[in-house]
């Protein structure tokens, strides 16, 4: 059985060789592990191995992993989707909230921020293929919804994050990659004080290489690194 540490070893390999395809070097792609599903030893595993972010899907799992030590020597991200109900969980324990999506928890996470007297970093989530079962800013509402958050003093965004379309091939994802790269190269020009785009997070396990070759400059990888997730069997 492959190991997590072998695992992350041959992940970091395609990352340097996708890197260097693309005229960049491995230091300039971040990798985030996608630690859903997994717990705080197998997360401790991929840090003991190399890990330096870890990315967390769900608040409930978040909060269960933190006291005991799960992302102990890594920085920490929250990737999946925030329920507004639930932001106040989430602010201040992470220092970026990859899937922000909509004015509304802009404005949210920028109170909460405030009244814990930090500034949160986080990336907008683009909805970049329109799909109804997708959260997310539309592309042609971007550039707005920019110029929205430079106006809160509690949060700072720091770039773009997009979930494509799951495809069987990662090809398919190129035309929403270009897409965003695009959308980051836009808006990476506007000032504000509070807006610094140097973060373009996209891609995951199966396709994480191509979105590098798209301008990826962050990946979000989990089953690459920990393994197949066996998801608990429904109860009728």
């Amino acid at each position: 059985m492959v190991s997590i540490a072998e695992n992350l070893r041959q992940v970091q390999e395609k990352i340097a060789a996708a890197a260097e395809r693309s005229g960049r070097e491995a230091g300039d792609i971040t990798l985030v592990g996608a630690t859903k599903m997994n717990d705080a030893g197998r997360i401790q595993e991929a840090i003991a191995a190399g890990l330096r972010f870890c990315g967390e899907n769900r608040v409930q799992e978040l909060l269960e992993k933190l006291p005991q030590g799960a992302y102990d020597g890594a920085g920490l991200h929250f990737i999946g989707h925030l329920q507004k109900n639930k932001a106040k969980q989430i602010v201040g324990k992470v220092s970026l909230i990859q899937s922000v999506d909509s004015l509304e928890l802009i404005a949210l996470i920028d109170r909460l921020a405030l009244e814990r007297g930090i500034v949160q970093d986080i990336l907008l989530e683009v909805n970049v293929a329109g799909e109804a079962a997708k959260s997310g800013f539309r592309p042609e509402d971007v550039s707005a919804a920019i110029a929205a958050a430079a106006q809160y003093k509690g949060v700072f965004v720091r770039g773009l994050m997009a979930v494509p379309p799951i495809c069987s091939q990662g090809e398919e994802n190129i035309p929403y990659f270009l897409l965003m790269k695009q959308l980051f190269i836009d808006n990476g020009v506007k000032k504000y004080d509070n807006v610094s785009m140097g973060l373009l997070s996209m891609g995951m396990s199966g396709d994480y290489e191509t979105a590098i070759a798209c301008g990826a400059n962050m990946v979000r990888v989990g089953s690459a690194i920990f393994g197949q997730r066996i998801y608990p069997a429904r109860q009728n």
